[in-house]
């Protein structure tokens, strides 16, 4: 059978604006995430603040347009005041989400001066699991109001004289799951979402909302939770959340590459539950999706159930350290290519997370920081991925896996800069066996020619890099044909493809 796929694109197929918010990531006090990840005073580039000067790079590199934090599980028993003022003066505490010491030497203050120096802006989570509604309205306070007021004046006392203006919070994470703790029933979290949604906006009528969903499409209560929440957070709320994370446990490469169908049925479910609740509301509001945790993470879980039994309550053990491999950076790039194409209505996206703990960079403690095989794909998105989502009118070749059926086997999305005039092709051969003839016809777009051709090819599947050796990185590619508004090429097996054409 000829493997083959033809591809459309013109710029009048516009899905949506792509929010540069969808390339976000996610820092949590997890692991080594903080400490020796973004904050390490004793280190060679550590800046005054103890900020590692060789991680701020990297992250300026990928262009990180907005950072969750604090968490995550961390944020349900998080009490922010701790990490706030003269650091000989703060309390360490228990971390009941992951059985470690939090120090609290690294808090908010640290938090929003490193994302200034990092260039990007600051997703803020509130405790919604063993706090609620009035220190959620004392957080706000402090961190965006320029009033005589209490909160307003301890940011002043603690040498932070201007409000941070933080625009977007997350009413808590994961509420419905057995592990959070203060985990609520729906109508519970429902209830108290509402109530802390309008009294933060009292405060702060600017910001933005993120109303929790499921933690995940497997849980048993999705999507009734979502239906249920909404019915209370809809008015008030901006968005609400998604989190999922994939694996391949089953070493089954060619059905792992198929999980993006899985986040795009997970997508359009979460879409059809808020529209539910749309029209049972009568409601013109169209509400936004977060998809503020998504990422690859299993390998290190064998490991890290090991450290919390042996070494319980200690300081930034190395939890959650996955390795990736070049399947995975496969992997990502679909699920990028994924929720570009619901750039409609996804609006905002965390890769979970960001420095050491599933994550696209990692450090030695003693040496420097490096890139792992997802720190590619997502950095090919973030920079040549902002502008208008066109919908991929695409014909190509199927095939079948253990778990899906009718898997393309080419998996692509253009995205039209007008103000660069550049379109970007991000496609993926997720077919392992086989070459696809790829051919795309860009007639409408007049004069333009091949700017560059980056692919992510030819790798062993097990294929991973380390702080010594890049064995998965990005490589420009010649073999291909652009004659009168066709571009083809022989889209190898297994390969990441970024096309840019430019005038």
């Amino acid at each position: 059978m000829k493997r083959e796929a033809k591809m459309v694109i013109d710029k009048d197929f516009k899905i949506d604006e792509i929010d540069k918010n969808l390339y976000g990531s996610f820092i949590e006090h997890l692991g080594r995430a903080v400490y020796t990840g973004i904050y390490q005073p004793d280190h060679p580039t550590a800046d005054k603040e103890g900020f590692r000067q060789d991680v701020i790079d990297l992250v300026k590199e990928l262009q990180v347009p907005i950072i969750r934090y604090p968490g995550g599980n961390f944020v349900s028993n998080y009490y922010w005041e701790d990490g706030v003022g003269p650091k000989d003066e703060r309390k360490a505490r228990l971390d009941l989400a992951w059985t470690t010491l939090e120090p609290n030497l690294f808090g908010l203050n640290e938090f929003v001066s490193w994302a200034k120096k990092a260039e990007t802006e600051v997703m803020m989570a509130v405790n919604l699991g063993t706090r609620g509604v009035a220190d959620a309205c004392n957080l706000l306070e402090y961190c965006n109001i320029d009033a005589n007021s209490y909160y307003s004046n301890m940011r002043r006392a603690h040498g932070y004289e201007k409000p941070y203006d933080i625009k977007v919070w997350c009413l808590g994470n994961e509420m419905d799951g057995p592990w959070q703790v203060g985990a609520k029933t729906p109508k519970e979290y429902g209830r108290l979402a509402e109530e802390t949604a309008k009294a933060m906006k009292m405060i702060d009528p600017t910001i933005k909302l993120v109303s929790c969903g499921s933690s995940g499409i497997g849980m048993p209560t999705f999507p009734k939770w979502e239906s249920i929440t909404l019915e209370h957070t809809y008015d008030y709320v901006d968005y609400v959340s998604l989190h999922q994370y994939y694996d391949n446990k089953a070493n089954d490469t060619s059905d792992y590459l198929a999980k993006s169908m899985d986040m795009e049925q997970f997508i359009k479910s979460v879409i059809a539950t808020c529209d539910y609740v749309k029209a049972k509301k009568r409601s013109k509001k169209e509400l936004k999706l977060s998809f503020d945790e998504w990422n690859v993470w299993y390998h290190s879980n064998e490991a890290d159930e090991e450290l919390k039994q042996r070494k319980p309550w200690s300081l930034a053990p190395g939890l959650l350290e996955d390795i990736y491999n070049f399947e995975d950076a496969l992997l990502v790039g679909l699920l990028l290519i994924s929720l570009m194409k619901h750039a409609d209505r996804v609006k905002m996206a965390c890769l979970a997370q960001l420095v050491n703990v599933i994550a696209p960079i990692m450090t030695d403690e003693k040496g420097g920081a490096w890139k792992q095989t997802i720190f590619y794909p997502f950095l090919h998105a973030s920079v040549y991925g902002r502008g208008i989502a066109l919908q991929p009118v695409i014909q190509t070749s199927k095939h079948d896996t253990s778990n899906h059926t009718d898997v393309t086997d080419v998996e692509a999305i253009a995205v039209y800069n007008p103000e660069n005039e550049e379109v970007t092709i991000f496609a993926v051969n997720r077919n392992i066996d086989h070459d696809v003839m790829f051919t795309s016809d860009l007639r409408g777009f007049e004069d333009y020619k091949v700017l560059e051709y980056i692919v992510m090819e030819g790798h062993d599947m097990k294929a991973v890099n380390s702080l010594l050796s890049q064995n998965v990185k990005p490589t420009t590619k010649t073999d291909y044909e652009f004659d009168s508004g066709i571009f083809t090429t022989n889209m190898k097996n297994a390969s990441w493809n970024v096309i840019r054409f430019g005038k």
